[in-house]
């Protein structure tokens, strides 16, 4: 039976949500707490499978306490529960940049509250979540289906071997879906990955070492002149929009601070048309879930200019079926898959590096 802790400061929304938990024979809320700062003391002295976490609340309210949790470096999966976590609100996108893995939105009236709907979803979200994990884990354990993806990678090799990149437009949605994507990659990845993700300044650092912990390939917040080198992913910085750029045979990150493009910054569009200059002989793009057309723009300069392979999420497991909707309208993509193929894919398209190379 999984232990789950409760954080939230009304007495009654506490109440209702002990209930729904306990009323599923799998969990046990294990303790509760009033605020952030309880919370804390108790995460302290004991390990939970999960937390459901309110935002406002006394002394200590949930982002403070997500800043905190950070440094005991504990296991928990954080899922909000709060009338402010909804989708693509910016409280939400902090959240999950923090470390969060989901949300669900707090009905205001009791009623709707103590309905089926929400008692569906929070126990959708929260077994989803705690065994998603255990899930996640496996599938990067020898024998799973990540072992699965690189041999039928290795059987679809070529004999030449073609210079590849990747490179990833993702916006309201996209923390999460990323955790279905970006672990399921090999450290032998036989590419480097671009990655934009629609943040605002001093999140994606956050982002980037969560995805770091869960995966193999190595993820990090890109750093400006540093070297673009395969089996890494580079998650654009927020606030700037990241550019590749090559000098003397080698490519390196560069971040430009135009205007906001799309109603962006960073803006896919730019990272994608940066890439028409470069030595690549195939770029596979991967549009996910998002609000918006961004991406769509900047693949079409690029694809006029190399050869290009396109990927996009499918509306049923997009958070928000904007952007990957805007490029699939085109008709130039490739494959349109689930959130869980996306993965599979990138790696069929590029292989992974073979001895000596």
């Amino acid at each position: 039976m999984k232990k789950i802790l409760v954080v939230d400061d009304s007495a009654l929304m506490r109440r209702v949500s002990c209930d729904i938990i306990n009323s599923d024979e799998r969990l046990h809320v294990e303790d509760i707490a009033t605020d952030g700062l309880k919370a804390l003391e108790l995460c302290k002295k004991k390990d939970y499978d999960a937390i459901v976490l309110d935002i406002n609340m006394p002394n200590m309210d949930g982002i403070a306490f997500l800043k905190e949790f950070k440094k005991l470096h504990k296991n928990s999966c954080v899922i909000m529960n709060s009338t402010l976590t909804m989708d693509g609100a910016a409280i939400t996108m902090e959240a999950l940049s923090l470390g969060a893995v989901d949300f669900v939105h707090k009905p205001e009236s009791l009623a709707t509250a103590k309905g089926e709907a929400h008692k569906q979803r929070l126990l959708k979200i929260l077994c989803g979540a705690i065994y998603g994990v255990e899930e996640q884990k496996a599938a990067n354990a020898p024998g799973a289906r990540q072992e699965k993806f690189l041999t039928m990678s290795k059987k679809h090799e070529g004999p030449s071997a073609k210079k590849k990149m990747v490179a990833i437009a993702s916006s309201t949605g996209g923390p999460k879906a990323l955790q279905h994507v970006i672990p399921l990659l090999p450290a032998d990845l036989d590419a480097p990955v671009l990655l934009v993700q629609h943040m605002p300044a001093g999140f994606t650092a956050t982002l980037a070492q969560r995805l770091d912990e869960l995966s193999k390939v190595h993820v990090k917040e890109a750093e400006e002149g540093e070297e673009v080198r395969p089996g890494t992913v580079y998650i654009s910085r927020g606030g700037l929009h990241m550019n590749y750029v090559e000098h003397h045979g080698k490519g390196y990150i560069h971040y430009s601070n135009e205007p906001n493009r799309e109603g962006v910054k960073p803006c896919a569009n730019y990272m994608y048309e940066s890439l028409i200059q470069s030595d690549y002989d195939e770029i596979t793009c991967v549009v996910l879930t998002g609000m918006g057309k961004d991406g769509t723009e900047g693949i079409k300069n690029l694809m006029a200019k190399k050869n290009t392979y396109i990927i996009a999420q499918d509306a049923a497991s997009s958070t928000v079926y904007g952007m990957p909707k805007a490029i699939a309208a085109t008709g130039w993509v490739n494959e349109i898959v689930t959130l869980d193929e996306i993965a599979k894919q990138i790696i069929l398209n590029v292989g992974v590096k073979q001895n000596g190379r």
